[in-house]
């Protein structure tokens, strides 16, 4: 969603007559969007402050922003800290950055606007093959551990024919696939009860758009309709992202997920129904307050039982805002937060390394991405695998093209062209 967001933020400040440069050192303007799911992400932004400071030192009228959810989180904190900033703008204000950069020499505003940004904002010009689209933002499940509804507000759907306008955007633009963005993007639904199945549906129907994909999903909302879609809908690409966090009933009762270990089950089941060759992908909280070590032992458990081709999974860490941090004792020592984390990565590599050798000797679809170096290209599958392919051939890039898998490492795919 931050990739999104800073696409739009580029596109619209293209428009009033800026442009990008690669060249940090001839910019005058800087704007840090940022992340503070996790408490390292927030480190880092002072860290590239403290750089960018050195070359406002060089160059007075250089202009620094913060925005996103470090902005919202900390406020007028960000200036205090770091007095040369400028402008510090939160998730659903940034927007505000355009005219502030004209009329105003420094501003912090941190307020929830809602989805007022999207109407001041230009509807990209870039030729991407994936259009990223937000059609969602923010979240109403309050999480123990999650600091989302307060640097993101509470959860609200944009309008379905604003969406479909932005598709038509993008597909003229070039996207071949459709990617919808949202913090419980399944859960979307605009004002005249349109859903995302809806969006999949309509966009499925543009000649164009080969591929549909979205993410992030919440468990309980993934509706029977939408899992149906995985079976009828060709376009709709077989992989799935939906965390569990933890395996264990006890541990996800701490966090405040509505479900349980038996109801996430039954839902894969649902799903692997559908269609028996989808992919899921999940999200892992190792040492969460209380955890211990059989309820650990679930999430290795559960891990087994799934076979989740990719995760990302972390240590627990405090945030603010968040009822964890108010409520709940960190009670997981930092050595055991480590063991646990090395542990349940080393099976998810396992696994995700048997998972690609199963495709060596196979053919598949892949739309080529990038050409990293000579004489090679990358792409991803239906099922998000990267794909590394050695051509003499040229300019491959946005094309899908059938590719023979003939060797697997646990993070790439190596194929030819079929």
């Amino acid at each position: 969603m931050n990739v999104y967001d800073s696409e739009r933020l580029k596109d619209t400040l293209a428009s009033r007559g800026w442009s990008p440069t690669e060249d940090v050192e001839v910019a005058d303007l800087i704007v840090l969007n940022t992340c503070s799911v996790r408490e390292k992400a927030t480190e880092k932004v002072f860290s590239h402050l403290g750089k960018f400071k050195k070359l406002k030192d060089k160059k007075p009228s250089l202009k620094l922003a913060v925005i996103g959810c470090v902005a919202k989180e900390l406020g007028t904190v960000v200036q205090k800290r770091a007095k040369y900033v400028e402008y510090v703008f939160g998730p659903q204000s940034w927007h505000l950055l355009l005219n502030a950069l004209e009329n105003q020499p420094s501003l912090c505003d941190v307020g929830n606007y809602k989805l007022d940004k999207f109407n001041h904002l230009a509807l990209t010009k870039q030729n991407h093959m994936s259009g990223f689209i937000s059609i969602q933002e923010g979240c109403d499940n309050m999480c123990t551990y999650c600091i989302v509804p307060h640097t993101r507000g509470r959860e609200i759907s944009r309008a379905f024919d604003e969406i479909m306008q932005e598709v038509a955007q993008v597909v003229k633009n070039g996207a071949i696939e459709i990617v919808f963005l949202g913090q419980n993007v399944n859960n979307y639904k605009d004002d005249d009860g349109k859903t995302l199945a809806d969006l999949i549906r309509a966009t499925a129907k543009i000649s164009e758009v080969q591929r549909i994909r979205y993410l992030t999903s919440y468990p309980t909302y993934l509706t029977d309709d939408l899992i149906d879609l995985f079976r009828i809908e060709p376009k709709l690409m077989p992989f799935l992202n939906l965390p569990i966090q933890a395996g264990s009933n006890a541990v996800l009762k701490k966090m405040n997920r509505h479900y349980s270990r038996e109801q996430y089950l039954e839902i894969i089941k649902k799903l692997k129904t559908a269609r028996s060759d989808i992919a899921i992908s999940s999200d892992f909280i190792v040492g969460f307050c209380g955890e211990t070590e059989e309820d650990f032992e679930d999430s290795l458990d559960i891990i087994r039982q799934v076979k989740f081709v990719h995760s990302y999974s972390f240590k627990y860490s405090q945030r603010p805002h968040t009822a964890a941090l108010k409520m709940m004792e960190d009670d997981v020592s930092p050595e055991d937060k480590t063991e646990r984390l090395n542990k349940i990565q080393a099976l998810l590599k396992s696994i995700q390394k048997e998972y690609n050798e199963s495709f060596i000797g196979k053919q598949m679809e892949v739309l080529i991405e990038e050409n990293p170096r000579e004489g090679f290209f990358r792409g991803r599958s239906p099922y998000m695998h990267p794909v590394e392919i050695k051509t003499d051939k040229k300019n491959l890039i946005g094309q899908t093209l059938p590719i023979a898998i003939y060797d697997a490492s646990p993070f790439l795919l190596y194929g030819e062209i079929k």
